[in-house]
């Protein structure tokens, strides 16, 4: 059966309750920890764990780490008992035995047969008259004697409990955010909820006044604390022994051990995409956006590929997550031209040496592992699939374990995370309530709010400040527009195409924007009347160059151009560059700043002078100014990473986005050149993956800000113990 209780605050949820099963490591059966199927022989296996404890004072496998135990578990067989305890009766050292037996079949098959084998040798040694038992010495018979009954209370526990077990309650909690917090799961900026390997504990991030960190939250004595030194900090994952993070950065890969100190820097990791830790201490990890994985110690040191990226076939390999043995893992490879297409994107299984990678199946979001299933969200369904970590290989059909669970498709993740002793931890799909547009000053005091909650994905003032167009929905949006004088907002699109990218004419007569058809990789630029008036206008069609993004960035003050990002986003061996298309309708589009590195998110200042952009020629994306026509003179304007640049309408001041910061620099003409100050904050905000282009826009005086951001309602968090109790009772 399944046990609902009912949604608990965050600082009251309980690690266990009936029917819950809290397993560790040490007691794991082969079968368990390879990921096949376990039956009550498996319970037997850890029975004789238990039995070889209490009658040698010692584990029968021990390890300094999960992952070594684990190893000792599948590969070695512990001394005989009565080597470590002579008076223990040879007896009793074969029952131990048979129960620790590698292979299931040669285990004793039933707890009756242990505890018929346990009576006889109780039985017999209290019979026992040969002159060596009687001169035992007392305390050492008073020793055996006491371990004989616990063993044999054992056992008939043991047998009472695995009758039990059968009959184990699937028991689901709901976890919600304390007062002021919000959980941060979403996006390209988040850190979601990552359960500990013994399933004790979850990090995540959340946000309280604007500031996001990293949460430790204890399932056992239901404490929460902040984790100091994780400001900012992305997709959190696990040592195998549960003692410490790893986390994104500050463009880091860092580690956190729990037991106290501040994180430490282990490699580069620019713009990272999750990472999984091995019980090798290795990491393996996706440190940006558009790269292939690495791996890296996990005391830190160099990062090495694990193998090369599959351009143009992938432009990401991210979401790695390590199988039981320490050598494969899993990892989900996409395309960022057909984001919208699952059948682009997979869930890959892959060895650290590089001589394993293939396709497991075609999915648009991640897979873990856990408990001899892999879990994937497939649209809104949370699937199970059984799967031999040690093969590769997947067996029968999937189950559905819940459906309407939350996948990220601007990540392709599902909001997902499992332990090894049962433990399932998942987000229901969020509300659209959950964004919403917003108005701040320039100190970020949140001013009002504009509009109703939606899908924002896009938005771009008008250059009078007094309409917005807005690109709404994923992963398919549609454009409108929003008179905020009328406070109504009227669909601008009517096609079932992908609509996205906006940008305004100066005279804000006109809109231009770009065109895809569904899972379609290459896109189109149209333009249309901002009154809505007339047909849509093809304006620059797609490429004979394989597929290619064009999006357009900015319409210059003069109308003659549009400056617009051509090439493959996310990487792959065309990246982006900058070219400009001519509106006269006799010239064809030329380049404008083609490499080195990837250029996008251009604008033009008000003069039309100087276009300000994106660049990661560099390694970091960074903000930068050149003159326009390109002459080669170019000003370098933020120096930690930014995004997204806006200007001011005087031209004298430039906004730009890193993280949730926004900053600005001052800008000043110097005879033909520029004198650009050094960037200074301004405010953090609840930006909704701020990075991203369009996701803010700034009025012409510079004094207001309008942005994505996400709203307070997030969905709970739902706990699932013992969730293969599901699957076996199907």
């Amino acid at each position: 059966g399944v046990t609902t209780i009912a949604a608990t605050p965050i600082s009251r949820a309980p690690l266990t309750t009936q029917g819950t099963v809290v397993g560790t490591f040490r007691y794991m059966s082969p079968e368990q920890i390879e990921g096949h199927e376990a039956d009550a022989r498996s319970d037997i296996f850890s029975l004789g764990c238990v039995l070889y404890e209490m009658a040698t004072a010692k584990p029968a496998f021990e390890g300094k780490s999960p992952a070594s135990i684990m190893a000792a578990i599948i590969e070695r067989d512990p001394a005989p008992i009565t080597t470590i305890e002579p008076q223990l009766p040879p007896a009793l050292d074969r029952v131990v035995k048979s129960c620790l037996a590698k292979d299931p079949d040669d285990r004793f098959q039933t707890v009756q047969d242990i505890k018929l084998q346990l009576k006889w040798i109780a039985e017999a040694d209290s019979s026992a008259t040969s002159p060596a038992a009687r001169r035992l010495a007392g305390r050492e018979r008073i020793v055996w004697m006491a371990a004989t009954l616990c063993l044999l209370l054992l056992a008939v526990f043991g047998l009472a409990h695995l009758s039990g077990s059968k009959q184990q309650l699937v028991v689901q909690t709901s976890i919600t955010a304390p007062e002021k917090l919000l959980f941060n799961f979403s996006g390209n900026v988040a850190g979601p909820p990552a359960i500990s390997p013994d399933g004790t504990q979850i990090v995540f991030s959340g946000i309280t006044e604007g500031k996001s960190l990293l949460y430790l939250r204890s399932l056992g004595d239901l404490s929460i604390r902040p984790l100091v030194g994780t400001e900012d900090a992305r997709f959190p994952f696990w040592s195998p022994d549960s003692r410490s993070i790893a986390f994104f950065a500050e463009g880091k890969l860092k580690r956190l051990d729990l037991s106290g100190g501040l994180p430490v820097t282990l490699c580069e990791a620019v713009n990272g995409r999750g990472g999984s830790w091995g019980g090798s201490e290795t990491i393996v990890f996706s440190p940006s956006y558009n790269t292939t994985l690495m791996q890296v110690a996990a005391t830190g040191g160099t990062a090495a590929e694990v193998f090369k990226l599959d351009a143009p076939t992938y432009s990401t390999y991210r979401w790695p997550w390590f199988l039981p043995d320490g050598k494969h893992f899993l990892y989900f490879a996409g395309n960022h031209l057909s984001a919208n297409n699952p059948h682009t994107g997979g869930v890959f299984f892959a060895s650290t040496d590089g001589k394993e990678n293939r396709l497991l199946f075609h999915s648009a979001s991640n897979a873990i592992f856990a408990s001899g299933y892999l879990l994937y969200v497939d649209g809104t369904a949370l699937r199970a699939q059984a799967f031999d970590p040690s093969s590769g290989h997947t067996k029968g059909d999937s189950t559905l374990l819940a459906d309407g669970v939350q996948n990220d498709a601007e990540v392709w993740r599902g909001t997902i995370a499992a332990s090894q002793n049962g433990m399932l931890l998942y987000q229901p799909v969020l509300s659209v309530s959950a964004l919403k547009l917003a108005w701040f000053d320039r100190n970020g005091k949140q001013l009002e709010e504009v509009g109703d909650p939606d899908e924002y994905y896009q938005v771009r003032l008008s250059p009078d400040d007094k309409q917005l167009a807005l690109a709404v929905g994923q992963p398919n949006p549609t454009m409108w527009i929003y008179d905020l004088a009328r406070d109504s907002k009227s669909r601008f699109t009517f096609d079932d195409k992908s609509h996205s990218n906006p940008a305004w004419s100066r005279d804000g007569s006109q809109l231009a924007y770009s065109v895809s058809d569904g899972g379609v990789p290459d896109v189109a630029i149209f333009s249309k009347a901002a009154n809505g008036a007339g047909e849509p206008k093809q304006i620059l069609g797609r490429t004979q160059e394989g597929p290619t993004h064009q999006i357009p960035d900015d319409w210059s003050p003069d109308g003659r151009w549009i400056i617009y990002t051509r090439g493959t986003l996310g990487g792959g061996s065309q990246g982006t560059d900058l070219w400009v298309l001519p509106l006269d309708g006799k010239q064809q589009p030329f380049p404008y700043i083609v490499g080195p590195g990837d250029q996008q998110e251009a604008q033009f200042s008000p003069d039309g002078r100087f276009v300000a952009y994106q660049s990661n020629e560099h390694g970091d994306p960074e903000i930068y100014v050149a003159a326009f026509p390109w002459t080669g003179a170019k000003w370098q304007v933020s120096t930690n990473g930014g995004n997204s640049p806006r200007w001011s309408r005087d031209g004298q001041e430039l906004f730009f986005v890193f993280g949730e910061q926004v900053l600005s620099s001052r800008v000043n003409k110097a005879g033909s050149g520029l004198e650009i100050s050094q960037p200074r904050p301004l405010f953090r905000a609840n930006l909704m993956d701020a990075e991203q282009a369009s996701r803010f826009s700034v009025t012409s005086d510079g004094k207001r800000f309008l942005a994505i951001v996400r709203g307070q309602d997030s969905s709970p968090l739902v706990l699932v113990q013992n969730w293969t109790t599901q699957l076996k009772s199907r």
